[in-house]
């Protein structure tokens, strides 16, 4: 039986097609990731799991419990962290796990006792008798995914769950999620952090335009970009003629990110010397040049000709051999 299973999901909000025939499948006790910029459908697929939103065709279970015909059996089997934290700021942190608890109908008892497994493993109990308005951003994130454990969820959805908070919170938080996994519980995760999706994601799927574009663990993504990566750091002066060098050696356009320009490199020594002396040619002295592994950067621009972090519209990158806009 999958967690999660969704075939062939369609969403339109008007002119918009939000999601485009989705489908998506995977086993119990894994991180699965959907990798995606603002705007290309993550979180209305999140809205359609968790019963939220229906969607105007196709079909999906959550814990082999299908989610049109059984949303409240489907409510009991998941926990949600929504993109922002939902979280009361004029109760202390103690008190806003357990009104979750009572609305999950446990008894004020086994509520209270809940919320100290809970504020326990989030780390939070030395401040849960604060209120939430004193807490930092971090904090409060933590305490929204408490909330969402409170049920002792076999699925756990998390929408962007880092969003907005600082590196080390981000740090802290990831650890809290890997724990989860360790102890057993489902995830689905949404991100546009690359970083997030390749630390924590055992299989990503990268949509864009309401459309899954792509699926696979981290490494078999990053293995379609066919090799190394080489990458040089120019002067602004220098990055149109850089540029020009790097697209005479690969046959295409190199990925421009600032004074950053790439292109694969399946032949990484000839590459690289390749490019050192289209480079010379050019009178260009780079800041840097390196050989590297390809990133999952390197992956969604290939595959969406823009970064994970832009929104719907693309940017000035463009989509590489075999990409799609």
């Amino acid at each position: 039986m999958y967690a999660v299973e969704a075939v062939d999901i369609v969403k339109t909000f008007g002119e918009i097609r939000a999601l485009d025939g989705v489908t998506v499948r995977f086993e119990p006790g894994i991180v699965y990731g959907f990798l995606g910029p603002n705007g290309a459908g993550k979180t209305t697929l999140i809205r359609v799991l968790t019963t939220l939103l229906k969607p105007d065709s196709g079909t999906a279970t959550v814990d082999g419990i299908n989610v049109l015909e059984d949303a409240v059996a489907v409510r009991q089997h998941i926990g949600l962290a929504g993109q922002y934290a939902a979280v009361d700021e004029y109760l202390t942190g103690r008190e806003n796990i357990e009104m979750v608890g009572r609305l999950y109908n446990l008894s004020s008892s086994d509520a209270k006792a809940r919320a100290d497994e809970v504020l326990e493993r989030i780390h939070l109990t030395e401040a849960a008798h604060r209120q939430v308005r004193t807490y930092s951003g971090g904090m409060r994130r933590r305490l929204d995914l408490a909330a969402s454990m409170v049920g002792k969820p076999r699925v756990l959805f998390l929408d962007e769950p880092t969003t907005g908070v600082d590196p080390a919170s981000r740090l802290d938080l990831w650890d809290l999620i890997e724990e989860l996994v360790e102890g057993g519980t489902t995830l689905l995760l949404t991100t546009q952090y690359l970083e997030e999706a390749d630390r924590l994601a055992d299989r990503i799927g990268v949509i864009d335009h309401g459309k899954l574009i792509a699926e696979g663990t981290p490494d078999e993504l990053k293995d379609q970009m066919g090799g190394d990566v080489v990458e040089i750091h120019v002067h602004p002066e220098d990055r149109a003629a850089a540029a020009a060098a790097m697209a005479r050696v690969d046959g295409d356009e190199p990925v421009v990110e600032g004074n950053s320009i790439s292109i694969p490199a399946p032949d990484a020594a000839q590459t690289l010397t390749a490019v050192v002396r289209e480079l010379d040619a050019s009178s260009v002295a780079p800041k840097d040049i390196a050989l590297r592994k390809p990133t999952l950067n390197d992956v969604f621009l290939t595959l969406t000709g823009h970064k994970a972090e832009d929104e719907v519209a693309p940017v000035a990158a463009r989509a590489r051999r075999g990409g799609r806009s």
